[in-house]
């Protein structure tokens, strides 16, 4: 019997994986992994572990904890962090991903006897001649390839996304079929470790933030913000302009600098566009792609797949736009095959 450890959150998406899992005959073992949390926050960690652990009672299946606190607060906050204080907006969730449910988890796992890792994300993984790809959820809400799209190779070969073929609403009925102690639980929102804190007033607490200029095309101060290092590109609220008439058009933020801590705007969004994003920190999933090549991408979670070029350039790899796109430094573009369908890898957008 191939042995699975399933990472339990708490929520009813792992709690069915591991329900389907123990039903396909494996022997699965429910994992929580416990990461950090700022003391200012109010705790919630211990709430989702006893939720955890009452899954794995109620389908009796052995239970452990791994804290990765340190691992977590060191490979994920602290680049988001050091990010954001340099006018970067950051993806902590595919770090968490890469480094710690997908690197630090599974190394344990693996050396701890599984044969496979589980987790309930809505993605799905494909295995044929000799190959491993990593393909959309069939939810195409509830996709979550893109934060997904760094998984080493050899892990992703050893990972099962048992619900990764199901709708949401499929699965909600389907633990209150199984009778599951969290089944009426709702979904998470943002980031897990923030918690009810707006994510503002999370990077108060460890970046210098001071309210500073707005200003428009030309350089002229028309308004304020609260610190440039709050703002993302594209963004079109959190900040004031006066306008020659009085009036509050909507902006959009084109430029950040945190050195200058000024925020530049505009009243086309279009100023915001880029016409293609050079990739750092490329990760590709399977064997290295011929460049140039035809593709679909994402610039953001969720975002409309548009079309793009992938090809080489000086400093690596750049993606060229069919059509202008808002685009946010520190952001992952996640390339997909020219069918929608594969997630073929991604890097993090420069300019």
């Amino acid at each position: 019997m191939q042995k699975v450890f399933e990472g339990l959150s708490g929520g009813v998406d792992s709690a069915v994986s591991a329900a389907l899992l123990k039903q396909q005959g494996y022997d699965v073992t429910g994992v929580f992994i416990k990461i950090w949390q700022p003391e200012f926050i109010e705790c919630t960690w211990k709430e989702d572990r006893l939720d955890a652990m009452r899954v794995a009672a109620a389908l009796e299946i052995p239970f452990l904890e791994i804290d990765l606190s340190e691992q977590y607060k060191e490979k994920v906050v602290k680049d988001m962090l050091e990010n954001y204080a340099g006018g970067v907006t950051p993806n902590p969730d595919v770090l968490c991903n890469r480094y710690i449910k997908f690197g630090d988890f599974a190394e344990w796992a693996f050396a701890s006897g599984a044969d496979f890792i589980a987790t309930g994300h809505y993605s799905r993984v494909e295995k044929g001649n000799g190959n491993t790809a990593l393909l959309r959820g069939t939810d195409s809400e509830k996709d979550q390839s893109y934060f997904l799209h760094r998984i080493p190779d050899n892990v992703l070969e050893r990972t099962i996304f048992p619900i990764g073929g199901m709708m949401k609403r499929d699965v909600r009925e389907l633990a209150k079929r199984l009778r599951l102690p969290n089944a009426a639980r709702p979904d998470s929102q943002g980031l897990c470790f923030v918690g009810d804190v707006s994510l503002k007033d999370f990077l108060r607490r460890f970046i210098p933030v001071e309210p500073g200029p707005v200003i428009n095309m030309k350089g002229n101060v028309v308004g304020t913000h609260d610190g440039a290092a709050l703002y993302t590109i594209g963004q079109r609220h959190g900040f004031s302009v006066r306008t020659a008439k009085g009036t509050t058009a909507t902006h959009y933020v084109v430029g950040i600098d945190a050195v200058a801590n000024t925020v530049r705007v505009s009243e086309r969004k279009r100023d915001a566009a880029k016409d293609s994003a050079a990739l750092e920190d490329v990760h590709w999933i399977g064997s290295i792609p011929v460049l140039p090549f035809e593709a679909h991408v994402e610039v953001r979670y969720h975002s409309t797949p548009v079309r793009a070029r992938i090809e080489s350039s000086e400093k690596g790899v750049r993606a060229i736009f069919h059509e202008p796109q808002v685009v946010s430094p520190g952001q992952s573009l996640v390339i997909y095959s020219a069918s929608g369908e594969q997630c073929r890898g991604g890097g993090v957008m420069g300019f």
